[in-house]
């Protein structure tokens, strides 16, 4: 492995999320205790949602929320190939089918019109249906039950339209805000703009718990089926060893909630830090050519930025770029890779090279620098500079 200079990304950890992990060994409890409950309290709080339910990953809570939306065996769920394939994996663990539509080339998220189009063609049935299946592995599919946008690299969905098109239809919306808590659509909160929103804490995250995640609605019923199948499908009056659903080990233990909870507290000023750092890169990245800048949106009032992504024109090959400045000492990741032509995928519904064209183009030109609050002005300076040098060579 290459001697990095600077590191793709960085947690930002104090003294005080130190001490507070600390002080969870010196209590009798390890998990599912005061620190648990105190922390869910808290985001709800932040988000203004009715009901917190923290798991143990943010794939964890996309798949409960695909079981609290009753989403069984054939059943349909609108979502996109750009995004980190849990989007699509919890939708599978059910046997449902993601039928997939492409993304706005402007910001990587759901495009509103194709999803338009794929929920009323799809209630029409019969040869319009048949357009938005894939070629195989969807035979026999039952009918549309959810839409799963994802907040594409901090940057809210146009949620708007689509909540209204899920109204209308009587669909539930998903929203993955894995990588965009603190963000804002307009005046709404992101993990609020649809019937359950998710969080997720990896270390890359804008706060984090080491591994983690949150759930967050309004919906009581929802959440408390989601808290029992956490739980090993505990239901509330169960005993330990009594189990009224078929359940899963996804809880979030007491020393990861007691570092959300000082993370969670510090948000405001981790969210300013990585902004800062955008803003340092889109200054100087503004003067590289063959280099496209991310794009922020008119409804989007807080970016929470979670990568820093660039996209490179057309004629750079990236493969050799993300060598040449791993050789000078700079990591850079390809991002995303497009869902529908991981293996699997291909293998399982019959996705092909040119279904999605937009999200192919973003996955082969898209280029996730270091990011992190914890950079540093020169370190910006540093990436940028040995960006320029090697595309010019």
């Amino acid at each position: 492995m290459p001697e990095f200079l600077v590191p793709m990304s960085s947690p930002d950890i104090t003294d005080a999320e130190r001490q507070a992990v600390a002080q969870v060994l010196d209590t009798p409890f390890l998990s599912m205790g005061p620190r648990v409950q105190a922390f869910e309290q808290a985001v709800a709080d932040y988000v203004g949602a009715k009901h917190a339910i923290s798991v143990n990953s943010g794939t964890a809570g996309l798949h409960l929320c695909v079981c609290a939306a009753g989403i069984e065996a054939g059943d349909i769920v609108i979502t996109t190939p750009f995004s980190f394939v849990a989007s699509s994996n919890v939708i599978l663990f059910e046997n449902a089918i993601p039928v997939l539509v492409d993304v706005d080339p402007h910001t990587g998220n759901m495009d509103v019109e194709l999803v338009t189009q794929a929920v009323t063609d799809l209630a029409a049935g019969g040869a319009a249906a048949q357009k938005w299946l894939p070629r195989k592995g969807g035979g026999g599919s039952k009918p549309v039950k959810a839409i799963l946008p994802i907040d594409v690299f901090g940057q809210p969905y146009d949620a708007e339209p689509i909540i209204q098109l899920a109204h209308q239809h009587d669909l539930k919306v998903i929203e993955d805000a894995c990588e965009a808590i603190g963000a804002r659509y307009k005046e709404s909160v992101a993990g609020k703009l649809g019937d359950y929103g998710v969080f997720a804490f990896y270390p890359n995250k804008q706060m984090t718990t080491g591994e983690g995640g949150v759930i967050v609605t309004d919906d009581d019923e929802a959440a408390s089926l989601m808290r029992a199948l956490r739980n090993q499908g505990r239901a509330p009056g169960d005993t330990w060893l009594q189990h009224t659903y078929l359940g899963y080990n996804y809880r979030m233990d007491e020393m990861s909630s007691a570092l959300g909870a000082v993370q969670l507290g510090r948000l405001d000023e981790l969210l300013d830090k990585r902004e800062r750092v955008a803003g340092w890169y889109a200054e100087r990245l503004a003067e590289i050519p063959l280099v496209e800048t991310p794009q922020v949106q008119a409804h989007t009032t807080r970016m929470s930025w979670f990568v820093y992504v660039i996209r490179l024109a057309v004629e750079v090959d990236r493969d050799t770029l993300i060598e040449k400045l791993a050789a000078k000492g700079i990591p850079s990741r390809p991002y995303f890779a497009p869902i529908h032509l991981q293996p699997f995928m291909v293998e399982r519904f019959g996705h092909r090279l040119g279904d999605f064209p937009v999200t192919e183009d973003l996955g082969r030109r898209s280029l996730a620098l270091p990011f992190s609050g914890v950079m540093s002005e020169e370190q910006v300076e540093l990436v940028c500079s040995t960006l320029r040098d090697v595309l010019a060579e």
